[in-house]
């Protein structure tokens, strides 16, 4: 560990940081605003961080703007949480203080150690010309310690980034068999996208253990937010390669997320059991962390947004992005990875109507909300007497017919989210691959700005924003060239997920 002097103006920073949020505040328009997702109180979001539950709390942090809605001079955002769905906002956390970090606070993880306290750790960020990334990137992974989970005291470089690597970051710690493991992202000298493994038997000391994952793709450059975690006896790493091309309905976007699962023992080589897999098909689906909750569930978010393409809150809203749902991640049989949002919320459910068996006849519709901003549809579906070509869903339905479309599409084979009939942002059309079988299961959660659909209890999802028109916002199940037969249908309004102190 490199010893360093913790500056004394962190305090300060964090007071200029806590400032200038308040005065994006005051220009904030709450039309998209999430009512159930955590997102800043103004400014940029993007990746989950240190992903924890420390004294009696489940702890978010979060890359965070605080003085704009555009990514920059990145900082840790917090908030916390008894349930896992009821939300406090905390101050902000980390801001850059040191040498080391002095362009950014970049992402990490947080694990509580032997003495009680949570140990923090992320990557410290320097542009190598001062200005941008064209040149490539200075990063070394950072330590910071807090005795409550609010207030940190930074500890400095913990690991070295060798001089000769571009892209060297997005430390997640964990331990096995008493020893304590990180893996972070690095992009070779070969421009290879790899994992690369240390170990340490005291969260400060910290030794190379090994490359352990080179993604074989050649196409894969750079592997940011790596997590590494065991489910049902095997191990997953989940990671976001940089660079990969479109392929089908894979890596549409310029950022994409995914895993691969394989067999590991301390001290020894992965030995990689599957490909890789998108773990979510939508627009807006990246850098995802997990962490073991105390009942041994291994929970997930991940960050909603848009490096590449305009965000219609960053013009004119001073917000910009959000956090998924959390959701529980397990492992099936065909060692594939589901994911679906956790148990606790149904906890926002506070008006609930349910109807079927019924069906919807030939080109018709069913109305199933005529205006609602934060919700959740259960749908389930005969296929076998569905001759419909698409089991459709309008969200965000507007008087001037723009809308939001999730639809098993019987055609494609897929659940496709598709957003032509936009009112605002980035249009097109993204699809999950249907598990198959005769019946289709959708869980839909709807909030101000974005659709999330998992398919069949969490074998597929499609996340993606979504910005509906003004005025009543409708939901709308529709058939096409067919009928649908539908076996159950429920339809949930759901609560804010903050604190009513907000």
């Amino acid at each position: 560990m490199t010893e360093q002097t913790v500056e004394p103006n962190l305090s300060e920073q964090l007071r200029r940081a806590e400032a200038a949020n308040a005065a994006l505040r005051r220009q904030l328009n709450p039309r998209w605003y999430p009512t159930f997702h955590i997102a800043a109180p103004a400014g940029w979001i993007n990746d989950p961080n240190g992903l924890c539950f420390f004294q009696g709390r489940y702890q978010v942090y979060f890359q965070h703007n605080p003085a704009s809605a555009r990514h920059h001079l990145m900082h840790w955002g917090h908030v916390s949480s008894e349930d896992l769905v009821t939300w406090r906002r905390e101050p902000i956390a980390l801001a850059p203080t040191l040498e080391a970090d002095r362009d950014g606070v970049f992402s990490g993880s947080a694990v509580v150690g032997d003495d009680g306290r949570l140990y923090a750790f992320y990557t410290g960020h320097r542009w190598r010309n001062g200005v941008n990334e064209d040149e490539g990137n200075l990063q070394v992974q950072c330590l910071a310690v807090s005795e409550d989970g609010v207030s940190f005291e930074k500890r400095g470089v913990v690991v070295e980034g060798p001089e000769d690597l571009l892209h060297f970051r997005d430390p997640k710690v964990w331990r096995t068999g008493g020893t304590w493991w990180m893996v972070f992202g690095a992009c070779s000298a070969e421009r290879r996208g790899e994992v690369w493994l240390y170990r340490s038997e005291n969260l400060l000391d910290w030794e190379f253990d090994r490359v352990l994952f080179r993604d074989p793709d050649p196409e894969a450059y750079m592997l940011e937010c790596p997590d590494m975690f065991p489910l049902e006896n095997k191990w997953v790493i989940l990671y976001c390669p940089m660079g990969p091309r479109e392929d089908g309905f894979r890596a549409r976007n310029t950022h994409n997320a995914g895993y691969v699962v394989g067999e590991w023992e301390p001290g020894g080589e992965f030995r990689q059991l599957t490909e890789y897999r998108p773990l979510d098909w939508g627009h807006q689906f990246y850098a995802p962390q997990t962490f073991e909750a105390p009942d041994g569930r291994r929970i997930a978010f991940g960050w909603m947004g848009s490096f590449e393409i305009p965000v219609p809150t960053q013009a004119e809203d001073a917000w910009c992005g959000q956090l998924t749902v959390p959701r529980e991640l397990t492992l099936d049989a065909d060692l594939r990875l589901r994911n679906r949002p956790v148990a606790e919320i149904e906890r926002l459910r506070t008006g609930s109507r349910e109807s079927g068996p019924f069906e919807v006849g030939l080109n018709d519709d069913v109305v199933l909300l005529e205006d609602a901003e934060a919700y959740e549809i259960e749908l389930e579906v005969d296929l076998a007497r569905t001759t419909s070509e698409r089991v459709a869903l309008k969200l965000g339905l507007t008087r001037d017919g723009s809308h939001t479309l999730v639809a098993y599409d019987d055609l494609l084979g897929r659940v496709v989210l598709d957003r032509h009939a936009a009112a605002h942002g980035d249009r097109g059309q993204r699809g999950a691959p249907f598990p198959g079988g005769d019946r289709l299961r959708l869980r839909v959660l709807v909030d101000r700005g974005s659709v999330e659909v998992f398919v069949d209890d969490g074998a597929e999802s499609v996340s993606s924003f979504a910005f509906p028109a003004e005025g009543p916002r409708a939901a709308v199940l529709s058939s096409e060239s067919g009928s649908i037969a539908v076996e159950s249908l429920r339809v949930h309004r759901l609560r804010s997920a903050w604190e009513e102190t907000e």
